[in-house]
C-alpha cells in the first residue's frame, strides 16, 4: 500500500478516531483519578467501586451528549454553508465558475486549464465541487454526530472499566499503588496506539499522555488525602 493510500485511510477515519481516543483517555484518566481520590480519603473498597462505576456511567453519558452537540453544531454549520453556496450558484453561476477557477489557479494550474477543470467539475456536480474546493466539506470529513456520540460513550466506558477492574481485584492495602501503576501503563499504551494510528511518533505520544496522566492522578490523590484528613 502506498503512503498516499495510508494517508487517505487515516483521514477517512479521523472523525471516529478522534472521538474514540479522547473518550478512552478521558474514561481511563478521570475514573482512575476518581478512584485514587476516594481511596486516598480512606474510602472503603465498596465506596471506591461505587464511585468508579458512577463515574463511568456519568462520564459516558456526558461524553456522548457533549460530542453529539459539538459535532451536530459543526454539521449545522456545514449545511448552512451548503445552502448559501446553492443559492449563490443559482444566482450567479458564472461568478461561481470564476471563483472556482481562481482557486485552482491559486493551487498552481494554468488559467486555461483551471477554467477547463472548473467547467467539467461544475457540469458533473457544481455544488459538490464548491463544497469540496471552496468550503473544504467532503464526504470523507463530513460531520457525523451520532457516530461520534456512540464512539465517545463506548470508548469512555472501555477506558473507565480498566481502573474499576483493577480496584475490584487488588488488595485494599495496595489499591493506590496498583491503580496508579496500571493506569499509567494503560495510558502509555493508549497514547502509543493513538500516535501510531495518526502517523506520529509512538514514544512521544506515550510519554505525553503518561506525563499529564501522572500529574492529574497525583493532584487528585493529594486532594483526596487532604480532605480525608480534615473532613
Amino acid at each position: 500500500m502506498s503512503q498516499h493510500q495510508r494517508e487517505r485511510h487515516r483521514t477517512g477515519h479521523i472523525g471516529w478516531l478522534r472521538a474514540a481516543v479522547l473518550g478512552a483517555n478521558d474514561g481511563l484518566l478521570s475514573t482512575a483519578s476518581l478512584v485514587l481520590g476516594v481511596a486516598a480519603a480512606h474510602g472503603s473498597r465498596g465506596g471506591v467501586l461505587i464511585a468508579g462505576i458512577a463515574g463511568l456511567v456519568a462520564g459516558s453519558m456526558s461524553m456522548a451528549a457533549g460530542e453529539y452537540v459539538s459535532v451536530h453544531s459543526q454539521k449545522d454549520t456545514e449545511e448552512a454553508d451548503l445552502e448559501l453556496e446553492r443559492a449563490e450558484l443559482a444566482a450567479d453561476a458564472k461568478g461561481e465558475h470564476r471563483e472556482l477557477a481562481a482557486i485552482y489557479v491559486g493551487r498552481g494550474l494554468e488559467p486555461g486549464l483551471a477554467r477547463q477543470v472548473a467547467d467539467q467539475l461544475m457540469a458533473h456536480d457544481a455544488l459538490g465541487a464548491h463544497a469540496r474546493d471552496e468550503l473544504g466539506i467532503s464526504a470523507t470529513l463530513e460531520a457525523r454526530p451520532i457516530q461520534a456520540a456512540v464512539a465517545s460513550a463506548l470508548s469512555f466506558a472501555t477506558g473507565a472499566a480498566a481502573p474499576i477492574l483493577v480496584t475490584a481485584v487488588t488488595p485494599a492495602s495496595g489499591l493506590i499503588v496498583f491503580v496508579s501503576a496500571t493506569s499509567l501503563l494503560f495510558l502509555a499504551v493508549l497514547g502509543a496506539l493513538a500516535a501510531r494510528a495518526g502517523g506520529a511518533n509512538m514514544v512521544v505520544g506515550a510519554l505525553r499522555v503518561t506525563f499529564w496522566g501522572a500529574a492529574a492522578m497525583a493532584v487528585t490523590t493529594g486532594v483526596g488525602a487532604l480532605f480525608g484528613t480534615v473532613v
